[in-house]
């Protein structure tokens, strides 16, 4: 098990295989074979949202066969279904699962339907740039950039040519419809309350 971040050589391209042998203080992500550092835990204003995003949704879930899950949770886009060829390991804020053969003791092999990330100061662009990027090349039909300082969500929903278009913007007390559900409508008003 390699403990200390400091002993590796970031500019070296690294799989899921060698993820799995890291035991470091930092939460990693791996992308196309770069390490990239996430923030060592996130602020009160991002857990207030992710726990009041995860409540909403789980209860429309309820009885179907979607689930939600928050990070950590690792989410694989393999080239092939191996280890040694799995070049990139995400750790998404939220991500929601219809395909249950997605779904393994490690957490999901393959896009998930949908994707939220929640934006820190320190991670924001990676969530605006590379993983929007990743996101929209491996398939997730549902991207939302939440930034809680600002109380705005951007909506982008996978179009013909895989690509995402932008929904819309949203703020302060607006709905926001899920696109690949019918019925889940998020209040922002409830998620951004007290913010």
């Amino acid at each position: 098990m390699i403990t200390d971040i400091s002993t590796l050589d970031l500019k070296k391209t690294y799989t899921y295989a060698d993820y799995l042998k890291w035991q470091f203080k930092e939460r990693v992500e791996l992308i196309k074979g770069k390490i990239f550092k996430m923030s060592p835990a996130p602020g009160r204003l991002h857990q207030k949202t992710t726990v009041k995003l995860i409540s909403r949704i789980d209860r429309f879930l309820e009885g179907k066969k979607c689930e939600v899950y928050s990070a950590p949770f690792d989410v694989r886009f393999p080239k092939e279904n191996n280890d040694n060829k799995t070049y990139t390991v995400v750790q998404p804020d939220l991500c929601i699962i219809c395909d249950q053969s997605k779904l393994d003791d490690k957490g999901c092999l393959g896009a998930p339907d949908m994707i939220i990330e929640i934006l820190s100061p320190k991670t924001a662009k990676n969530d605006i740039k590379d993983k929007f990027q990743l996101y929209e090349e491996n398939g997730v039909r549902e991207y939302w950039i939440v930034s809680p300082e600002n109380k705005m969500v951007d909506v982008f929903v996978l179009k013909e040519g895989q690509k995402y278009h932008l929904i819309g913007k949203f703020a302060d007390d607006d709905k926001v419809k899920v696109n690949i559900f019918d019925g889940l409508e998020i209040n922002l008003a409830e998620i951004f309350v007290d913010n």
